[in-house]
C-alpha cells in the first residue's frame, strides 16, 4: 500500500471516529420540571441523573469521553416542553435525553426525538401511551424508552390493593384534569371493569385547586369506602385535608405520586396510611441502594429524598444509556437505540439489575413483579408489607409468548 493510500485510509478512519463523537464531551439532555408543584419529582430525577453522571465521569466517562448534562426546566408545561425538545435537539445537539415527569409533556415533546432518531428514556412519566406513540407499521423503529412503572401496572396494583387487600367494593376515583390524571383514570376504570366493578363516583379537579369539598361530598354520598387517586402532591394533600375538614376518613390508594414529599408534608397526619405502588423505597436494603441513598444525602444535604422513586429511576436511566453508548461505540441515535434494545451485559441499578430490559418491541424496563406497595408512615414512605422487604431485587419478568392466530 502506497504512502498516499495509507494517508487516505488514516483520514477516513479518523473521520469515522469523529462522526461517532462530534465533540470532546457527550451531551445528554435532562428535561423535567424544576419549579412548581411537580418539582419534587423533577429535581429528584435530575439529581439522580447527576449522581450517576458524576460517578461515570469519575471513572473516565464513556469510551474516554466525559458526559455533559444539558438541563432544562420544562415547567410541567406542554408548550414549554416542546420548546425544550427542539432546543436540545437542534441547538445543543444532544445524543439522547433523559427525563419527562409529566405525561402530557412527554406526549407533546417526544415526537421531535422520534423524527430526529434520537433516543429518549422516560424515567418518571407513567402514562401508558408514552411508549406506544410510535409503533409499527407507521413507525418501523421506536426511539422512546422507559424506566418507570406504567399506568397499566399501577392501576392494576391500586385496584388489587383496594379489592383483594382491603375487600372494598365501593370505590371513588379522584383524578386531576391533566393527561396524566385522565389517562390514569381510564386505566383505573379498565382495572375495575376486569373485576366487574364500576366506580361509585368519578371526580375531576384541576392543578392548584385548594378545595375538594364538592368532589369529596359526592364520593361520600355515593358510599365510597376508599378514594383511588391520580394526581400530584399538592392536590393530593388537599384531598387528604379535605376529608379531615368533613370529618370523613376513608383510605387513599393511588398512583405512585402519593409518595411525593409535598403530599406527605402538606397533608401531615391526614396523609398517614396512604398507599401507592413504588419501584423504589428509601431503605438501604441492598449495598447498591445503601450507597445511592448515602451519596444522595451527602451531595444534596438532605435526609429524605423529595421523590425517591424519581431519583432512583433517573439514576438508573443514566447507567442504561451509558451502557448502550459504550456497547454501540457510538453516539449515533440509530446505533444507540439498537444497543438499548439488545444490551449484552447486565446493568446494575438501584431498582434492579437490568438484564435485557428492552427489545425492539418492548421498551418498558419495569414489569409488575418489580413493583411493591408503599405506605406513608410517620412522614415517610415505608414498605406496606413486610414480606416485600426481603425481596430486595426483582428482575424483569419474561415476556409471555404471543398467542398463535
Amino acid at each position: 500500500m502506497s504512502l498516499k493510500i495509507k494517508s487516505i485510509v488514516a483520514v477516513l478512519a479518523l473521520a469515522t471516529s469523529c462522526s461517532a463523537f462530534a465533540a470532546d464531551v457527550i451531551k445528554i439532555g435532562v428535561s423535567g420540571p424544576y419549579t412548581g408543584g411537580s418539582s419534587p419529582m423533577g429535581v429528584s430525577m435530575r439529581d439522580g441523573v447527576r449522581l450517576a453522571a458524576e460517578e461515570i465521569n469519575a471513572k473516565g466517562g464513556i469510551l474516554g469521553h466525559k458526559i455533559q448534562l444539558v438541563e432544562r426546566d420544562d415547567q410541567a408545561d406542554n408548550q414549554r416542553g416542546v420548546q425544550v425538545a427542539q432546543e436540545l435537539i437542534n441547538k445543543e445537539r444532544v445524543v439522547a435525553t433523559l427525563g419527562y415527569i409529566n405525561t402530557g409533556v412527554a406526549l407533546a415533546s417526544q415526537r421531535f426525538y422520534e423524527e430526529a432518531k434520537i433516543p429518549v428514556i422516560n424515567n418518571v412519566a407513567t402514562g401508558t401511551a408514552i411508549t406506544r406513540q410510535f409503533l409499527p407499521p407507521e413507525y418501523p423503529d421506536n426511539y422512546i424508552f422507559r424506566t418507570s412503572a406504567n399506568d397499566v401496572i399501577q392501576s392494576a396494583m391500586i385496584v388489587r390493593e383496594a379489592v383483594e387487600g382491603r375487600k372494598f367494593t365501593k370505590l371513588a376515583i379522584l383524578a386531576d384534569s391533566t393527561n396524566y390524571g385522565q389517562l390514569g383514570r381510564e386505566d383505573l376504570e379498565k382495572a375495575l371493569a376486569a373485576r366487574n366493578l364500576k366506580p361509585v363516583a368519578e371526580e375531576k379537579f384541576n392543578i392548584k385547586d385548594v378545595d375538594m369539598t364538592a368532589q369529596l361530598l359526592r364520593a361520600k354520598g355515593a358510599g365510597a369506602q376508599a378514594i383511588l387517586t391520580y394526581g400530584i402532591g399538592p392536590e393530593l394533600a388537599q384531598i387528604a385535608n379535605g376529608m379531615e375538614k368533613l370529618g370523613w376518613k376513608v383510605p387513599m390508594i393511588g398512583s405512585w405520586t402519593l409518595s411525593m414529599g409535598n403530599f406527605i408534608d402538606n397533608a401531615g397526619k391526614n396523609g398517614e396510611g396512604a398507599r401507592m405502588p413504588q419501584t423504589f423505597i428509601q431503605e438501604p436494603n441492598t449495598p447498591k441502594r445503601k450507597a445511592f441513598i448515602e451519596a444522595y444525602q451527602k451531595a444534596y444535604k438532605i435526609e429524605r429524598i423529595p421523590s425517591p422513586v424519581s431519583a432512583a429511576q433517573g439514576y438508573d436511566s443514566m447507567y442504561l444509556l451509558a451502557a448502550a453508548i459504550k456497547q454501540a461505540a457510538s453516539t449515533d441515535g440509530v446505533k444507540v437505540r439498537q444497543a438499548l434494545e439488545n444490551l449484552n451485559a447486565p446493568v446494575e441499578g438501584v431498582i434492579t439489575t437490568y438484564v435485557h430490559p428492552y427489545t425492539h418491541d418492548d421498551h418498558e424496563a419495569i414489569t409488575m413483579n418489580m413493583v411493591v406497595m408503599g405506605e406513608v408512615k410517620n412522614g415517610r414512605v415505608v414498605y406496606a408489607y413486610d414480606s416485600d422487604k426481603g425481596q430486595a431485587v426483582r428482575e424483569k419478568a419474561a415476556a409471555k409468548p404471543k398467542a398463535k392466530k
